[in-house]
């Protein structure tokens, strides 16, 4: 009988491994504008489902950040015995930039929206962080997870658990002070809740930092019981 360790193995992506990260890139764009995985739809409702961006440029944007952070560290892949990326798990150590206005145009317009989504719940954790540490925050001092993705058919949470197990390790080890991630549905929530300990961020007042989608008019059609908000969660080193 197999284990898991026969069927997968792990690695942490480097900028000189084109290859691997164009698999990755597939691996996330799928998961992210849709794909049937064991008789199961997996699709995130932002990019999928209320905005319905195609999978070639989202696989570009997506291609795109990990090539810029993986030198970074923070990007990691499941790979099966064929060498075939069935998992991936990106982030980086950026502090987060507030960039004013649309960065782009022609068919990808629409990921301004979901850059204005962000910066809405970023500036406001910004905020609170100045509060709760006494500073700005700065490169090097959180792990954003940014984008996760398993269109793996078994042992799908396992790889999930490694993923992000191998991560935090190394911010753990580098000396960072949180795990950040934007959590935009409760499924992927309750998996990083579950195997890494990320909970809803509770600003210095006690308030969840969530952006909700029926106050959006680009996003007001995700059905709640899909998804109510973009939350912030994290965890802390």
């Amino acid at each position: 009988m197999q284990t898991i360790e026969d069927l997968y193995t792990y690695e942490i992506l480097t900028k000189d491994q084109p290859d691997l990260i164009e698999k990755a890139a597939a691996c996330l764009a799928s998961t992210f504008i849709g794909v049937d995985v064991a008789g199961k739809w997996v699709q995130e409702p932002i990019i999928g489902y209320a905005l319905k961006l195609t999978y070639e440029d989202f696989y570009q944007f997506t291609k795109e950040y990990i090539e810029t952070n993986a030198h970074q560290g923070y990007c990691a892949v499941a790979l099966d015995i064929e060498q075939n990326v069935v998992g991936a798990l990106v982030g980086d150590t950026n502090a987060f930039e507030i960039i004013e206005g649309d960065i782009f145009g022609g068919t990808l317009a629409d990921m301004n929206i979901v850059m204005r989504v962000l910066e809405d719940i970023d500036i406001r954790f910004l905020d609170d962080y100045k509060k709760r540490y006494g500073k700005d925050m700065e490169d090097g001092e959180v792990l954003h997870l940014f984008l996760l993705g398993v269109i793996a058919e078994h042992n799908r949470h396992d790889i999930v658990q490694r993923l992000g197990d191998i991560l935090i390790k190394k911010a753990t080890e580098e000396g960072l002070r949180l795990v950040l991630a934007e959590a935009t549905n409760p499924k992927s929530m309750r998996v990083l809740e579950k195997y890494h300990g990320l909970t809803k961020y509770e600003d210095v007042e006690g308030n969840f930092i969530v952006h909700k989608y029926e106050n959006n008019e680009k996003l007001s059609n995700i059905p709640s019981t899909v998804a109510d908000g973009i939350y912030i969660i994290v965890k802390e080193l």
